[in-house]
């Protein structure tokens, strides 16, 4: 059973830091990507940021220059450093694994508030 367990959410103010950390177990071979989406109450789930097992990154226009993504493959590890958070920035946030042939594992999600 492949687990991922994220850490690192929280309440700060408007342009604080956060630093959120996934980090993934179980059966998993070749991996592709791991990343993270956000889900804010009555809005569309939206991807932020993902790293490819190349080591390529992507992300969203909305937080570019202020997040940034980063992995440790020894580890199966995949952390997103936030600075400057605004309040907009407020949501759950879902890391997520790409492996295998077509398999996407998971976070339970973790909250950060971000107070104006």
């Amino acid at each position: 059973q492949v687990q991922l367990v994220e850490s690192g959410g929280g309440l700060v103010q408007a342009g604080g830091s956060l630093k959120l950390s996934c980090a993934a177990s179980g059966s998993i071979v070749s991996i592709n990507a791991m990343g993270w989406y956000r889900q804010a109450p009555g809005k569309q789930r939206e991807l932020v940021a993902d790293i490819t097992s190349g080591g390529s990154t992507n992300y969203a226009d909305s937080v570019k220059g202020r997040f940034t993504i980063s992995r440790e493959n020894a580890k199966i590890t995949v952390h997103l450093q936030m600075n400057s958070l605004k309040p907009e920035d407020t949501a759950v946030y879902y890391c997520y694994i790409r492996w295998g042939r077509v398999r996407t594992s998971w976070g339970q999600g973790t909250q950060v508030t971000v107070s104006s």
